[in-house]
């Protein structure tokens, strides 16, 4: 997601979000002095048994086909002992730590003073490994606690040494934001002054359900009733926004059906928040209630809000505890996240006591207690090529598991007059923007393009090993990095090569910005007057692009699926990898080699795997009748 300069798009985002992050979190000082840790547990059996169930619960051969496990049976198979766990709130308590193990004792919320986590951890601040690298903190348990802990996120240490500025502190939490939230906006708006379904067609649901044949499934009835979709986020929203929204898209839904779970924060301080300033958080996951619910009408909505204005909080926490939360809760057998807790680099890695693969580890096992439990996890896949935040080497967010729905972005067809030349798109391609910019968005290196490439972390899962184009690539270098930002490149080269990790995205839908999304958000924007900043109320009908719109719209097409059926679908990719190599496969594959890009990676003539694109485009009503065959 980009955030919204309305005018300038990256660079004025995050001077806007830069604003929001400093004075919201000025707003709370006083009142937030706790912090929330999570300690992930390893699996009581090994995790090759728990990765092999997850496996057996979508393969119809096997006897434990859709024989999806409740947090209690979970517990009882692959959790921790419930010994372990007392062993473990009983050592915490004497360091005043409120304890919670997440149903299905695979991790644990811990919630005290930093203070006291200090002292309960004996943790010790350890200096940058390198110039550039962040500051970490060493921790030490008792032996028989720390033998099965995997990972414990969040904990800080207090530096001995003089305290890091508020200047740099805003600074980097500004940055840290804008990577977890920098949606594509529009300097246009929609009109609204058109009839609800013209408006859907050209801006919503509507588009979305033609262009990927999600209509039939509307048609027999199925409009996501019967299920909840889960939303991970790190802000909440304005209802009445989302009810702005459903009345002009002729959406017949009501607020009632958008439920708030507050997990970090207090509900009155993550409204003060929401209400004091309109950051990108807040547009983010407007975005992804309005994609949702649009596309899945009679489902209802769980925002799982792990708010992270909190400055005792990391963001890997926080987006941990509102991930764990939802799975654990059982509810939402599907779930949306368009936020990432950091890049996938050492360098930049945004949690102090867990390293970046700690973190993915604890993940991993976090999604796999989702899909033994038959929840269908999604994750947008970025909305910058090969990278997530601007370098010269491929980097991704966190977290790339090969147990979530990564989801890519394309273009549709278009023509279009832009800055003074036509602009045509013949047939729907992967989306990687390098021709319609404007000359101040060149200048300022900012190029759309959905995520896409190679994990850093995670190896090949069984599901991609001999997908043809899967591990092989062709790419194109049309941007060049330098002096901090990305510029055309004067003669750019093709370059074929392997690769050995985790393929990205699985999937893809429209995601560009000139094909894109109408969403509605109202809040008060930072107007800075003299030595002033000024909270200036703010409604705004804004156009967005960005796999931020793509995810939530593929958890609610899920949700409709669901609704037709007995039993969730639950994980997807071992299935969909599996009929994407079948003759009557429900993937439109985008592998043309010219003018189909994610920015780097192009399309693979024949091959049926591109890392612009993944899989490619869905048929919803092929993919329907694909899982119903599975299960009959």
């Amino acid at each position: 997601m980009r955030g919204k300069s309305f005018v300038i798009t990256a660079l004025s985002g995050l001077m806007v979000l830069g604003a929001s992050a400093a004075i919201g979190s000025a707003s709370q000082a006083a009142t937030v002095k706790r912090t929330v840790v999570n300690v992930t547990f390893k699996p009581s059996t090994s995790e090759a048994d728990l990765s092999n169930y997850v496996y057996d619960t979508v393969d119809p051969t096997s006897p434990n086909h859709h024989h999806y496990l409740t947090p209690s049976e979970f517990a009882d198979k692959f959790g921790q002992s419930t010994s372990y766990i007392q062993s473990f709130k009983d050592y915490l308590n004497k360091y005043h730590i409120r304890s919670y193990a997440y149903p299905g004792n695979l991790a644990m919320k811990l919630t005290a003073t930093p203070k006291n986590m200090q002292k309960a951890f004996n943790a010790k601040y350890v200096k940058p490994a390198k110039k550039g690298y962040e500051a970490t903190t060493s921790y030490k348990l008792p032996g028989n606690l720390s033998s099965k802990v995997v990972a414990v996120i969040g904990l800080y240490a207090q530096k001995p040494t003089k305290k890091t500025t508020a200047k740099k502190t805003t600074k980097k939490a500004a940055a840290s934001h804008a990577l977890m939230a920098d949606l594509p906006i529009s300097s246009q708006q929609p009109n609204t002054n058109v009839s609800a379904n013209t408006f859907s067609l050209k801006y919503g649901a509507g588009k979305f359900a033609k262009a990927y044949q999600l209509n039939p499934l509307y048609q027999k009835g199925l409009q996501g009733q019967g299920q909840r979709i889960g939303i991970i986020t790190v802000s909440d929203i304005h209802d009445g926004d989302v009810a702005t929204y459903w009345k002009q898209s002729g959406i017949d839904a009501n607020v009632s059906q958008i439920h708030h779970h507050y997990l970090v924060n207090p509900k009155a301080e993550v409204q003060k928040s929401v209400n004091y300033l309109l950051g990108s958080p807040q547009t983010e996951t407007t975005v992804d209630v309005e994609s949702a619910s649009s596309v899945a009408p009679k489902a209802d909505i769980d925002l799982y809000i792990g708010d992270d204005t909190n400055p005792n909080t990391s963001d890997p926490s926080a987006i941990y505890t509102g991930t764990m939360s939802a799975i654990s809760d059982n509810q939402d057998k599907q779930l949306s996240s368009s936020f990432s807790a950091a890049p996938e680099v050492t360098a930049d890695w945004g949690d102090p006591s867990a390293t970046v693969k700690q973190t993915s580890d604890a993940f991993n096992l976090m999604y796999e207690q989702a899909a033994a439990q038959g929840i269908t996890v999604f994750q947008a896949s970025g909305d910058y090529g090969p990278v997530s935040q601007p370098s010269a080497k491929e980097n991704h967010g966190l977290s790339t598991s090969p147990y979530q729905v990564l989801v890519g972005g394309t273009t549709l067809p278009y023509q279009k007059i832009l800055n003074n030349k036509v602009i045509t798109v013949s047939k729907e391609r992967a989306w990687g923007d390098t021709y319609a910019q404007t000359a101040q968005e060149k200048q300022m290196g900012i190029f759309g393009g959905g995520g896409g490439g190679f994990s850093a972390l995670n190896p090949t899962p069984r599901y991609q090993q001999g997908v043809s184009g899967v591990n092989t690539f062709r790419a194109e270098n049309l941007l060049t990095y330098k002096n901090g930002k990305f510029t055309l490149t004067k003669h750019p080269h093709i370059i074929f090569g392997t690769g050995n990790s985790r393929n990205i995205p699985d999937v893809a839908g429209n995601a560009d910005l000139q094909t894109g999304y109408a969403t509605y958000v109202t809040g008060k924007n930072p107007v800075l007057k003299g030595k002033k900043v000024l909270r200036i109320p703010s409604t705004k009908w804004l156009i967005g692009g960005g796999t931020s719109y793509t995810s939530p719209q593929m958890a609610g097409a899920n949700a409709v699926m669901n609704s037709g059926r007995q039993t969730p679908i639950g994980f997807w990719n071992p299935q969909i990898y599996k009929f994407a190599q079948e003759s009557d496969s429900p993937f439109n594959v985008l592998d043309d080699a010219d003018n189909n890009n994610n920015l780097y990676y192009t399309g693979q003539p024949g091959k049926i795997y591109n890392q612009a694109s993944g899989l490619g485009t869905i048929n919803f009503t092929q993919l329907y009748d694909k899982f119903a065959d599975e299960t009959n």
